[in-house]
């Protein structure tokens, strides 16, 4: 799994269980690798590439993809059925009918030696869906007790069971913003969000933040780096403050769309919240949120790794799903025409 927010590659080797139509995993071996400064911004700017450039990197970063897998499973001796990857997501237009995870799954698989599924998204693109978010499919099938699952990666998404159906979309900013404003003083991220703790609001960024009109769309919906690029950047840049303020006012910004979404959504006088996700180590943002949600809502954070590798589990799931010709991508998330079973099946070719 890699993100939108560029912190590197989570790897995830767990098995899956399906017995008596319900499904249960074990998480057995993790590791994340941290891009190097030139994959990082090889990915970061992809969106920029022509397109022969852009397949170029495709291929290399699917075998890059590959070496990485195949020293995991070499070094903790791994017995491997299949290997499910996201790619990373250098386009994602669903209103066009573009999405493109780069990372070829032939390339990936033959330099790793293993069968391989990917390109979860593509076939839901095709049938009219947003193909995203695609983790609530782990959500109803391993963390359905929860009233509401929420993601913090790059983008914050939520999940939820409404009128008997899965439904899910993207909700706004997360760690895409917090990091690129941390970027300005050359730190990855800001750890336990201790400099966003010590800022202030800015009144008005915040009210320009609040007020991009993606938050008033309605669902089935998702958005893209494009769409942080062309309409959050320029309010960060212009915005003349210290980065204690800009990482506070963004904190409450994130806090107040999902606040905004789960009280929109609630149904009873008492639920529950799972946070997953790199921003869910923040532990300001995580008090902000409980904060802003009040009592009615209980913020449960799990253990370490399950905030930091459920999304590559969800895919592993994902990647089981297809194999078996089940669905793992839901209409009712999405706004496809139909339910799917997506993912693209490689073989390695080597003789």
């Amino acid at each position: 799994m890699s993100g939108t927010s560029l912190d590197g590659l989570d790897l995830c080797y767990c098995t899956i269980t399906k017995e008596q139509d319900q499904w249960s995993y074990q998480i057995i071996k993790t590791q994340s690798i941290s891009y190097s400064e030139k994959m990082r911004s090889d990915l970061k700017h992809a969106i920029y590439l022509k397109a022969d450039e852009l397949l170029m990197l495709h291929n290399t970063y699917g075998t890059w993809l590959g070496t990485q897998a195949k020293v995991f499973i070499s070094a903790n001796k791994l017995a491997v059925d299949y290997i499910a990857s996201h790619g990373h997501t250098t386009h994602h237009q669903p209103q066009k009918g573009i999405t493109f995870q780069i990372g070829s799954g032939q390339h990936l698989a033959n330099e790793s030696g293993c069968k391989v599924v990917c390109d979860f998204r593509t076939n839901d693109v095709a049938l009219g869906g947003q193909g995203a978010p695609l983790v609530p499919i782990g959500d109803q099938l391993f963390f359905g007790k929860y009233d509401f699952c929420l993601n913090l990666g790059g983008i914050s998404n939520v999940s939820m069971q409404k009128e008997g159906k899965r439904i899910a979309y993207d909700i706004g900013l997360a760690n895409m913003i917090l990091n690129h404003i941390t970027h300005k003083v050359n730190l990855a991220y800001d750890a336990g969000g201790t400099l966003a703790q010590k800022g202030s609001i800015i009144a008005p960024m915040l009210k320009k933040l609040n007020d991009l009109s993606y938050y008033t769309l309605p669902y089935p919906k998702s958005i893209g780096y494009e769409w942080f690029v062309e309409k959050v950047v320029p309010i960060v840049d212009e915005t003349d403050a210290s980065i204690e303020n800009l990482l506070h006012t963004s904190v409450h910004h994130i806090c107040e769309k999902i606040a905004d979404q789960i009280q929109l959504n609630s149904y009873k006088a008492a639920q529950t919240l799972l946070v997953t996700g790199g921003g869910a180590l923040n532990d300001f943002l995580i008090t902000t949120l409980q904060e802003k949600l009040g009592k009615s809502t209980t913020v449960i954070v799990p253990e370490k790794v399950l905030i930091e590798f459920k999304e590559a589990l969800v895919f592993a799931l994902m990647g089981a799903l297809r194999v078996t010709n089940e669905i793992n991508v839901y209409k009712s998330v999405t706004g496809a025409s139909s339910n799917s079973s997506s993912g693209v099946l490689y073989a390695p070719c080597i003789i």
